[in-house]
């Protein structure tokens, strides 16, 4: 995502108090995660309209994922997703959570959606119970991404059985057409500095 400052001619000397905060996610894990919502209870007062969040990712853990999710949540700013390259299972679904209308794709990225992976490892009881964690976070992150997208909470449930829960990817266009994608575009962001004169 590019971005550019423009200053008004009628300034000799400035100085940002504050950089705008763009976030980028290329990882899900418990770094990444908390790396995010330092970024995003930064970008609270930063006064900028809204957060971009960058996505180019392959993937991870999808507890680091409900905490960036939690994060977007509290946030009092929008923000808005794009897809530079690929969003793949844990990056389509914060793509999701972009806000409706500022979810974009670059024409060319790759969105990826799957089953919630439960590496389930021991004796037989905690494989089950693994299982059943799974079954639980694939049944709610569903749910949120059809919610998010305007869709009957089983919509992207139903798509991924439909297809014996192979790995579901996408191009942005049929992405859009999923509505987890609103603009087939990579945006640019101006920061625009100036001197408001007023005659009362």
């Amino acid at each position: 995502m590019l971005w550019k400052t423009e200053f008004s001619h009628l300034l000799k000397d400035f100085e940002l108090t504050r950089q705008p905060v763009i976030i980028r996610v290329n990882k899900f894990d418990e770094a990444s995660a908390k790396e995010f919502n330092n970024r995003m209870a930064a970008a609270q007062s930063t006064g900028q309209p809204v957060v971009p969040v960058v996505i180019d990712s392959y993937g991870g853990q999808v507890y680091s994922l409900m905490s960036m999710i939690a994060a977007i949540k509290s946030s009092d700013i929008p923000v808005a997703t794009i897809v530079e390259g690929k969003a793949m299972s844990c990056g389509a679904v914060l793509l999701s959570f972009g806000e409706q209308g500022m979810r974009f794709a670059d024409p060319d990225a790759t969105i990826m959606i799957h089953d919630v992976s439960s590496g389930g490892r021991g004796k037989i009881e905690e494989i089950k119970a693994d299982v059943k964690e799974a079954e639980r976070l694939d049944e709610k992150i569903f749910t949120m991404m059809a919610r998010n997208c305007g869709k009957k909470d089983d919509y992207f449930k139903k798509k991924v059985f439909s297809k014996k829960h192979a790995d579901w990817f996408m191009d942005a266009a049929e992405a859009k057409r999923h509505g987890l994608v609103n603009q087939l575009r990579v945006p640019k962001m101006t920061i625009k500095v100036g001197v408001d004169i007023e005659f009362e």
